[in-house]
């Protein structure tokens, strides 16, 4: 590419001695191929680059992470508990070369804002309208959707609410179905019945770095694959005060996302997204049987089983960002292209 260049600088002085016809046209002539690839590279580099930025959603601060051009396809990233939008730190590069990748955090988690219990309610409901609002200030019109544990009902309330903006949806060991729901979920379902203090404190482990760690390991063929960073990034946030409040608030809301299931499962069957399910089939929180009947409701689903637990991204990140690839090469653009 130098010797290219040297070549175009002898010639461009060659030109203004030549005359000035020749210098313009050499100034517009395409540059050499290699150098052209150089400069298709920086920008594609610069799409890539994560920016991570706070919005202001109904008085609350967001923290998201973004990257990929603004008019790109979208996808909406929605975390699980207990992580936050740190848990797709890998993926959104991987994918935003063609996409506009959004990840936020929900109030409570990662770099969002942790409203005072009394001022602002920790329900899965605000926390649907929190993320409809900060696509509307974003301007997405339409988006694809990866949820991902709490994700889910996150996002199936967006998907039930707007379905017309929802293109594609990637479940990742989200639940939309009684299956899913098995012998971990006893001691919260427990807590559901009664509202009990006691049986609330019962459920206070699941905010300790055992329980943490426990998630991120527990079904994991090789460890060497999880960084210590993430169960270590996410207690930091756990132990900041009153977040074991908010999260116990959240564990006792879960029991209003059961009844919505018929919904959610009616909005699959009319509107037939295309739709990714990808699970680690290890998983003892959302376990494995939770994964199948998608394809009940959604007969042309993409299933794909990992051998891993509930975090399969930490564990199988390249395959997973692959298998995305290959399905919006599939479906996403062609949504695009229709609206």
């Amino acid at each position: 590419m130098l010797e290219n260049m040297k070549r175009r600088t002898l010639l461009t002085a060659g030109a203004m001695i030549a005359g000035p016809a020749l210098l313009i046209a050499l100034v517009n002539s395409p540059l050499p191929s290699s150098a052209q690839a150089a400069v298709e590279t920086t920008d594609s580099g610069s799409a890539q680059q994560v920016r991570h930025q706070t919005a202001s959603i109904d008085g609350v601060d967001v923290f998201y992470r973004e990257a990929g051009r603004k008019d790109a396809p979208a996808l909406l990233l929605l975390h699980g508990f207990p992580t936050s939008s740190h848990m797709y730190r890998n993926l959104i590069p991987a994918l935003a070369e063609k996409h506009r990748v959004i990840a936020p955090d929900y109030p409570g988690f990662g770099n969002s804002a942790m409203p005072d219990r009394k001022s602002f309610k920790y329900t899965f409901d605000n926390y649907a309208s929190i993320v409809e609002g900060l696509t509307e200030k974003l301007g997405l019109k339409s988006y694809a959707l990866y949820v991902m544990d709490y994700g889910a009902p996150v996002g199936f309330r967006l998907a039930v609410k707007h379905p017309e903006r929802v293109s594609a949806l990637i479940v990742q060991n989200g639940n939309a179905y009684d299956e899913g729901i098995q012998d971990f979920w006893k001691p919260i379902q427990k807590y559901w019945t009664s509202g009990d203090m006691k049986d609330r404190e019962a459920n206070r482990w699941l905010t300790s770095l055992k329980a943490t760690k426990w998630q991120y390991t527990d079904g994991v063929p090789d460890m060497s694959l999880v960084s210590p960073d993430t169960w270590t990034v996410d207690q930091a946030f756990l132990d900041r005060p009153g977040n074991q409040e908010i999260q116990l608030d959240l564990f006792y809301d879960y029991r209003t996302n059961i009844p919505h299931y018929p919904a959610w499962q009616a909005y699959f069957r009319k509107h037939q997204p295309p739709t990714l399910v990808l699970w680690g089939k290890n998983d003892k929180i959302f376990v494995v049987d939770g994964a199948e009947p998608y394809k009940r409701d959604l007969p042309n689903a993409e299933l794909h089983l990992f051998d891993t637990g509930h975090f399969a991204l930490e564990t199988h990140g390249p395959e997973i960002a692959d298998k995305i690839r290959n399905f919006f090469g599939k479906h996403v653009k062609a949504v695009h292209s229709e609206g």
